[in-house]
């Protein structure tokens, strides 16, 4: 009897052990194999350095291979509905990488022949072994989550992380044109603006970088728009088939989501609505530079797509000299122009609003379903279809919109835009309103403003895009909450509403906390330049100081000029505007939690 209790105690200890073993191997393995594929895309390698990553990445799919059918053996019943579809194709992938290895059978197989060229190429071998690692780099994120660590260090983390790898890869010699040295200063800068979809830039890029340097720049910007914890998270969920508790109350926060059974769907629909918009923007841009540019084919397809994934996640960059500002485009483009300032306000306007657009567009196509087909169902009714967060954003970006191209217009016709013809004048009025809500696109210099049209300018980089959306800025609703609040003050109110709704006192405060949190990191910011760089115009660097908190990107031409110190500043900056300043106090400070007591209430004299 005895022995039994032992065996039944030492059994589930044992397959703990195997499995916290067999983790540990999978994630030191996965990230060798990510070392391997940046070594590779990024030196010139000779063909002994060539054999040995072919050896690890070989090691890796063998390690893959085998876990993965241990995993089919012992944990079938562990599969869910939602993760089976993926279990199914990450096998497939595996299965149709083992094709060159079969033995050539007696007779001649044509089409397995051809299948062994495709799929026994280096780029494929590449492509699967990095899937696989991307997604057991993500379970070892997700359990790391899953240890109640600070979901606000975490993301910070996170950030921090992605932005280092990201410099490593823009200093690897394949991402810089030849005889460009990129200094590392720089190289951190780029990568953290990209990953804090800022638009800032030291360097010019299509000078700078090559075609593979692009490529990470806009792979940076879709991770830093998309959200590093968002991409992990999807992998992690669908391969896991769930997540613990504490993780999902992270995740849940994080993505926006109402519940958590909606969770899932919410993380889908997230990557869902990204790459539907960013391809449909892609392929509007090419309609609109087809055979304009002096492009290949080639090039335009990839202008596009880098573009659209550029204004979509409201980061800014350009692979164009002198930004959208460039001749190439400037004339005859104004479809484009119209093009990327829609890309930009879908991205700033968040996806919790993207996802309330989708219930009220499934709503209706239901109930117009019904109506058409002479149903007698109902479909249920909400009184509430449209939340407050959708009426918010989308009547404070309609204002803002609207306000800054017509203040463009004013102060500009006759100066910045002076000489173009009246269509050009007005579609570059909402283009230059609609770019510094946190998108450092420029088609006109920003020098070449009035005084009066910088104000303008500056104010709407402050104000920013929507929570949880790609833009920076103190947000739209938080602008909405605290003006409210204002109201209420002046006109005696004891609550604060909105669409006739009471704003909750926590919105309140963390509103008014957010605008001072703004104006205390500008001010502390702008004095640190001011003292690093006492040569350059105090105005351009409190234009500089404020671009680079908001995330916008736009510049008075400072950027190329700060020194060492001043671009290590402003990359700071760009971190803290991206994570949020609250966001970092609130990794470090211990919540207070519930006290059972409270202070004697009393005024303090404020006027």
């Amino acid at each position: 009897m005895e022995k039994r209790k032992q065996h039944a105690i030492l059994s589930p200890l044992l397959l703990h052990t195997v499995e916290l073993c067999t983790q540990g191997f999978l994630f030191v393995v996965s990230v060798i194999t990510l070392g391997a594929i940046i070594i590779d895309y990024g030196f010139v390698l000779d063909n002994s350095e060539g054999a040995v990553i072919h050896i690890i990445y070989s090691f890796a799919r063998w390690v893959y291979i085998l876990v993965y059918i241990a995993q089919l053996l012992l944990g079938w019943s562990a599969i869910t509905r939602k993760s089976f579809f993926l279990t199914f194709f990450s096998g497939l992938l595996l299965l149709i990488s083992l094709i060159p290895d079969i033995s050539s059978p007696p007779f001649a197989w044509v089409w397995l022949d051809s299948f062994r060229q495709i799929f026994g190429s280096h780029i494929y071998m590449v492509v699967v072994v990095g899937f696989f690692a991307v997604v057991e780099v993500s379970k070892g994120v997700v359990r790391f989550i899953n240890k109640k660590t600070n979901p606000a260090l975490l993301l910070a983390a996170c950030f921090i992380v992605v932005i280092a790898v990201g410099s490593i890869l823009l200093l690897l010699p394949r991402s810089t044109h030849e005889f460009v040295r990129l200094a590392v200063t720089d190289a951190m800068f780029v990568a953290t603006s990209a990953v804090c979809v800022t638009g800032l830039s030291p360097v010019d890029i299509s000078q700078t970088f090559s075609l593979e340097g692009q490529i990470v720049i806009v792979l940076l910007i879709q991770i830093g728009g998309l959200g590093v914890m968002t991409i992990t998270s999807f992998f992690a969920i669908f391969f896991m088939g769930g997540t613990g508790l504490y993780n999902q109350f992270a995740l849940r926060d994080m993505v926006g989501s109402d519940t958590f059974d909606s969770l899932m769907h919410t993380l889908l629909y997230i990557l869902v609505f990204t790459f539907v918009i960013e391809f449909a923007g892609a392929f509007l841009i090419w309609l609109s530079v087809h055979s304009t540019l002096g492009f290949t084919l080639r090039e335009e397809v990839f202008f596009s797509l880098f573009h659209s994934v550029s204004a979509f996640c409201n980061a800014g960059f350009s692979t164009l000299p002198g930004n959208l500002g460039n001749e190439a485009v400037f004339t005859g483009h104004n479809a484009f122009y119209i093009i990327i300032s829609l890309l930009v306000i879908l991205g700033g306007i968040g996806f919790p609003i993207l996802m309330n657009f989708k219930r009220l567009l499934s709503y209706h196509i239901h109930k117009c379903v019904l109506r058409l087909s002479g149903s007698n169902r109902h479909v249920q009714r909400y009184e509430h279809l449209v939340n407050i967060n959708t009426k918010v954003v989308l009547s404070m970006t309609l204002l803002l919109i609207i306000a800054g191209t017509v203040a463009f217009a004013t102060l500009e016709w006759n100066s910045a835009f002076a000489g173009m013809p009246v269509v050009d004048k007005l579609v570059q009025s909402f283009f230059n309103a609609v770019v510094p809500r946190t998108a450092g696109f420029n088609s006109v210099s920003i020098t070449s403003f009035s005084l009066l049209t910088v104000a303008v300018y500056m104010l709407l980089m402050w104000i920013g895009g929507a929570s949880q959306s790609a833009a920076g800025g103190i947000k739209v609703n938080t602008a909405a909450v605290a003006f409210a609040n204002l109201l209420a003050v002046v006109k005696g109110r004891n609550s604060v509403t909105l669409f006739k709704r009471e704003i909750s006192e926590m919105s309140v405060r963390r509103a008014y906390a957010m605008v001072a949190a703004s104006i205390i990191t500008i001010f502390v910011f702008f004095m640190l330049l001011m003292a690093m760089e006492p040569t350059l115009s105090p105005k351009a660097l409190l234009f500089e100081t404020l671009s680079a908190y908001c995330t916008v990107g736009a510049s008075m031409d400072v950027t190329p000029q700060l020194g060492s110190a001043g671009k290590i500043v402003v990359t700071i900056l760009m971190f803290i505007g991206r994570v949020s300043l609250l966001t970092i106090m609130m990794g470090f400070v211990q919540p207070a939690g519930i006290t059972k007591f409270r202070y004697p209430k009393d005024n303090v004299i404020i006027n």
